[in-house]
């Protein structure tokens, strides 16, 4: 497989499951830069593709990443270290869980792009569908972990399916994370809103809605999605 060449990084994907998609490169693009992090931690980092957009787009001086998957955790390394960044970039092979337990600082801004979208799970096998679910990263233990490692000024910015997106943000309610941001993405004018592009705080506050559409038609794309995204994709 050939790598995915970026401006200003390229990211190797052989070895992972989650390839670069429009899912990752729009959270890394939409994701709030506004109270100029210093610390930022990308939750199941795969390729490492939008911990690299964090580095594109800010000073941070510490972008961590954790990684469960042995293959994706040591392409998320390689990635790293031959971007630009690498001096500011670090990803750990951990789960969630475990790292939650062992980091006693928190983060200025969280990220994550998780990689369990069960509409894409069926395959025909139950038994493989069922065995991906479990070892994946349920929304309540992400939120649970988000609400422990975000600092209390923070922000958590994640995508999800759009049909999960009520449920979604009341499971944040309850560990305190409450909405500030949401934009809701679909592919052209007549098709369904498929994701949603959620922003949290510990802080409540009037919550900024609007809609991303992606392409007028087949790669015409939107002026505001091409304004998202240019700093990253070639062709833009």
């Amino acid at each position: 497989m050939k790598p995915f060449k970026f401006k200003q990084f390229t990211i190797h994907q052989d070895r992972c499951a989650m390839k670069v998609g429009t899912d990752g490169v729009l959270l890394g693009a939409w994701t709030s830069m506004e109270r100029k992090p210093n610390s930022i931690l990308d939750i199941g980092s795969g390729t490492g593709l939008i911990a690299l957009q964090m580095a594109q787009r800010c000073d941070a001086e510490l972008i961590d990443a954790i990684e469960l998957d042995e293959a994706a955790y040591e392409q998320c390394v390689e990635n790293f270290e031959a971007s630009p960044w690498a001096d500011r970039l670090f990803c750990y092979h951990a789960g969630l869980d475990e790292f939650v337990d062992e980091i006693e600082y928190t983060y200025d801004l969280i990220v994550s792009n998780p990689p369990f979208y069960l509409e894409e799970m069926s395959s025909g096998d139950s038994s493989r569908d069922k065995a991906r679910q479990n070892t994946s990263l349920p929304f309540e233990e992400l939120l649970d972990g988000v609400s422990k490692l975000l600092s209390p000024e923070g922000i958590f910015s994640v995508i999800i399916p759009f049909k999960e997106e009520k449920d979604f943000v009341e499971l944040a309610e309850s560990f305190q994370l409450f909405p500030r941001r949401i934009t809701r993405v679909k592919g052209s004018p007549n098709s369904a809103v498929k994701r949603s592009l959620l922003e949290f705080g510990f802080t409540k506050e009037t919550i900024v809605e609007n809609e991303l559409m992606i392409e007028l038609e087949r790669h015409q794309y939107t002026k505001e999605y091409v304004h998202l995204t240019k700093e990253f994709y070639l062709k833009m």
